[in-house]
């Protein structure tokens, strides 16, 4: 009987230690940075993929961490989050703050070892994440285009890591996951607008599921189409796309297009739900098309 109870504790304390650092976002995170690096590296350095992989996990579990730290009374409001572990009661704010610490400082040391602007990038993703967009979400919807600006430095951080500056080329690859992350993430708002309404959060541009936010989802949908073939006109350095590839990305684009306008047309819970899961099909297969048109071409 002890060893079940043991067994139930050692798989709920890994189950709450990967909800306080939300490992599935912290990984596709971690994704994102990779495939920056790939796109960057001139060689292609282990060390550093390790370096940039565990780095990566640790800033995004700090972030989230302390997210969830601050949030602990508003997401006791709601059904999505009240079973986390803070509000639940299965983990102490202490133990929380413990493990947001500790990461951030991990997190800081893994990035620097790469290239101090590493580090320093995801220092100031870690502050707008907790410090700016965390508090604006109960005040205003402009925290979703507050939240973009951490959201879209992974993607460029693996360039940085793999060059150590800041450039074009890093630019253009925040300025592609910025863009995708409007479509993405008021998608989420609108399926789920009355959950996050007992929380008091502002996620919706309009403040609802109306005509109005799906025509801003149409917009940003077909600027992340544009400034997602950018590279293939030969504007941004050293970050190049082939025309197979441009050809790729645009095809998914439109799949994310499609589904957008669904939306607009229907204004339905389903149609949100399809068009967030074609804006991580997008954001994924851009990435990989981008990682392969480079060693392709």
């Amino acid at each position: 009987m002890s060893y079940t109870k043991s067994s139930i504790s050692t798989a709920s304390v890994i189950t709450d230690f990967k909800e306080i650092t939300k490992m599935g976002l912290s990984l596709s995170v971690v994704f994102s940075s990779i495939a920056g690096y790939f796109l960057g590296a001139e060689t292609i350095s282990f060390t550093t993929i390790a370096l940039l992989a565990f780095g990566g996990y640790f800033m995004v579990g700090a972030s989230n961490a302390y997210n969830q730290i601050i949030e602990r009374d508003l997401d006791a409001l709601m059904d999505r989050t009240k079973n986390r572990p803070i509000p639940a009661g299965r983990m102490s704010v202490n133990t929380a703050f413990i493990i947001a610490a500790t990461f951030t400082i991990l997190g800081l040391i893994t990035l620097y070892i790469i290239n101090p602007k590493t580090a320093m990038y995801g220092a100031i993703s870690i502050f707008l994440y907790t410090s700016v967009y965390t508090p604006l979400k109960t005040k205003t919807s402009l925290a979703v285009f507050v939240g973009a600006l951490p959201g879209a430095i992974p993607f460029m951080l693996g360039w940085v890591a793999a060059r150590n500056s800041f450039g074009i080329e890093a630019g253009t690859l925040f300025a592609i996951q910025f863009f995708w992350q409007f479509p993405h993430f008021w998608s989420i708002g609108w399926f789920l607008h009355d959950d996050y309404k007992k929380g008091g959060f502002h996620m919706l541009p309009t403040g609802n599921p109306d005509k109005g936010t799906a025509v801003q989802i149409i917009m940003y949908s077909v600027w992340t189409i544009i400034v997602s073939l950018i590279p293939v006109v030969g504007f941004t350095g050293d970050l190049k796309l082939s025309i197979v590839g441009a050809i790729l990305v645009f095809i998914l684009g439109l799949v994310m297009l499609v589904y957008a306008i669904r939306l607009f047309k229907e204004r339905s819970i389903k149609a949100a739900k399809q068009l967030m899961l074609s804006s991580v099909f997008y954001i994924t297969l851009l990435q990989i098309i981008y990682v392969a048109d480079k060693f392709l071409r």
